[in-house]
C-alpha cells in the first residue's frame, strides 16, 4: 500500500517536472504575444479618474479570468475534435484586432465632431462618465478575449504531441501568467503617479532623492500613457497581421523578403483598412433602417 502511494507521488513529481519544462518552452513561444497583450491592456486600462483606476482594472481582470475559463475547455475540445474551427476563430479575432487598430489611427488622423455633453449637473456628469467607463471596460475585455485565444492556441500548439495532462497543465500555467503577470504590471503602471505623490509627501518638501524620484514618476506617467497608446495600437496590428500570415495559406509567401515585424504590420494595416471600410459601408447602407421611429 505504501509503495503504491510513493509510486503515485513519483508519477506526480515526474508529471509536474514535465509540465514546468514544457511551460518554459511555451512561455518563450508566447513571449511576443504576452508583450503585445501587456501594451494593449495597459493602454486600455489607462485614462480613468484616479479613484476609479483600480476598480476598473479589477473589473477587466475578472473579465480576463472569465475569458480564460471559457476559452480553455473549448480550446481543448476543438483541438481534439474540430481543429479546423480554431483557425476560423483565430481569423475572425484577427479581423477584429486589425479593425480596432486601424480605427484608432483613423480617429487620430481624421477630425471628427465630439458629442456635446450637458454637464450642468453632477448627476449627469457621473452617469456619462460611468457609461464611458463601462464601454471602455467592455472593449478591453473583448480585446483580452481575442488576445487570450491567440495566447492559448500558441501555448497549446507547443505541447500538441504531449499527453492531455501535460497539455492542461502547461496551457493553464501560461493562462495564469497571461492574467496575473500582465494585469499586475498594468496595475503598477497606472498607479505610477500615486506612488510618485507618496514619495513627494514623504520628502516633506526637501529636495531629496525621494522628492526627485516622486516628481519624475508623476511627470513620466502622461508620457508613458501616450507611448503605451501608440505601442498598443501597433501591437494590435502586429498580432492581427501575424494571425493572417500564419493561418491563411495564400499569404505565407507574400513579402517574404521583409522582416517579420514589418510584414505583420503591413498585413495588419491592410486587413484593418479593408475591415474598417466594409464596416463603415455597412453602417451607411443600414443607417436608414436603424433610425429610431
Amino acid at each position: 500500500m505504501a509503495s503504491g502511494f510513493f509510486a503515485l507521488l513519483d508519477d506526480i513529481s515526474v508529471l509536474m517536472d514535465d509540465v514546468l519544462t514544457m511551460s518554459k518552452l511555451s512561455a518563450k513561444k508566447t513571449a511576443g504575444i504576452l508583450g503585445d497583450d501587456l501594451a494593449v491592456n495597459a493602454e486600455k486600462a489607462s485614462g480613468f479618474v484616479s479613484s476609479r483606476e483600480l476598480p476598473v482594472l479589477w473589473a477587466i481582470t475578472k473579465g480576463s479570468i472569465i475569458n480564460k475559463l471559457i476559452i480553455l475547455p473549448v480550446a481543448f475540445l476543438l483541438s481534439a475534435f474540430l481543429p479546423s474551427a480554431i483557425k476560423v476563430i483565430l481569423i475572425l479575432g484577427g479581423l477584429y484586432l486589425a479593425y480596432e487598430g486601424v480605427e484608432k489611427i483613423y480617429e487620430y488622423c481624421v477630425p471628427h465632431k465630439l458629442k456635446s455633453v450637458d454637464s450642468s449637473t453632477e448627476v449627469v456628469s457621473k452617469s456619462v462618465l460611468l457609461a464611458l467607463e463601462k464601454k471602455k471596460v467592455k472593449s478591453a475585455i473583448l480585446t483580452d478575449f481575442i488576445l487570450s485565444i491567440e495566447i492559448i492556441i500558441i501555448a497549446l500548439g507547443t505541447v500538441m504531441d504531449q499527453s492531455l495532462a501535460i497539455q492542461i497543465g502547461v496551457v493553464t500555467i501560461i493562462s495564469i501568467l497571461a492574467t496575473v503577470g500582465v494585469y499586475g504590471i498594468v496595475a503598477l503602471i497606472v498607479r505610477m503617479d500615486d506612488f510618485g505623490l507618496k514619495l513627494i509627501q514623504m520628502s516633506k518638501g526637501h529636495k531629496t532623492l525621494l522628492n526627485y524620484s516622486g516628481v519624475a514618476l508623476v511627470n513620466a506617467l502622461p508620457i508613458v500613457i501616450k507611448v503605451l497608446s501608440v505601442v498598443g495600437t501597433v501591437a494590435l496590428l502586429l498580432v492581427s497581421g501575424g494571425i493572417f500570415i500564419h493561418n491563411v495559406d495564400a499569404l505565407h509567401h507574400l513579402l517574404e523578403t521583409l522582416p517579420g515585424i514589418s510584414r505583420d504590420l503591413i498585413f495588419g494595416l491592410i486587413v484593418g483598412l479593408i475591415t474598417l471600410l466594409v464596416v463603415r459601408l455597412c453602417k451607411l447602407i443600414l443607417k436608414p433602417f436603424l433610425k429610431p421611429a
